[in-house]
């Protein structure tokens, strides 16, 4: 079985996915979503592909699977790579993945496309109240990796998988430096880096061209 990929290279949030099809080791494609010409907020695409009109889209067994945090623990349950253990090492993954979604991948993806992605200036105020969101997320990872290897304890899950997102895209996309700012994120980021199979998010998914 070939599992499909709707996905484009900037969204960090379809990299998770890629990156966990590319990490067990599965067959896949990608389906390339043309974003920034409005490809997802088409009613086609809403109708037939993702009512709520995001990426990425994983295909599998005649299904359509949405949210990056349930396709990664769809494919953990599938393959028996990068869950848990047990039900408490679940909940430590699901807290650090609820983490992820709302504040450390939000707070940056936001800030991220309007540095760099959404073509015309930003008023700095929004600016500097998004920038204060990041690094108050940051810290809290930092914090976290300064004394434990991966998020969830002493190996890989699907929670760094998840945190990996937007980690590894240039530094000149977001203007923020994570190997300057944040040494204990830097550390981890080659830990992951490290793993087999391991891909960036440009050299796995198609590039859209912003508008």
């Amino acid at each position: 079985m070939t599992y499909r990929l709707h996905c484009f290279g900037q969204s960090g949030n379809a990299y998770k996915a890629a990156l966990m099809l590319e990490l067990c080791g599965l067959p896949w494609e990608p389906v390339f979503v043309d974003f920034f010409n409005g490809a997802t907020r088409e009613a086609d695409y809403r109708s037939d592909v993702n009512v709520m009109g995001e990426v990425p889209v994983l295909e599998t067994g005649g299904r359509r699977i949405t949210q990056s945090g349930v396709i990664l623990s769809h494919l953990a349950r599938e393959t028996g790579q990068f869950g848990g253990r047990d039900a408490l090492e679940d909940e430590e993954i699901l807290r650090w993945i609820l983490f992820d979604n709302h504040k450390f991948t939000s707070y940056f993806a936001t800030y991220r496309f309007l540095h760099s992605l959404a073509g015309k200036p930003m008023d700095p105020a929004v600016m500097a109240f998004l920038k204060g969101r990041v690094q108050a997320a940051y810290r809290i990872l930092e914090s976290r990796l300064a004394s434990s290897p991966f998020a969830a304890g002493d190996r890989p899950t699907i929670a760094d998988i998840s945190l990996a997102g937007y980690v590894f895209y240039p530094a000149q996309e977001s203007g923020i430096d994570i190997a300057a700012e944040y040494p204990a994120i830097d550390a981890w980021r080659g830990r992951i880096a490290a793993l087999p199979r391991f891909a960036l998010p440009y050299d796995l998914m198609p590039t859209a061209r912003p508008a």
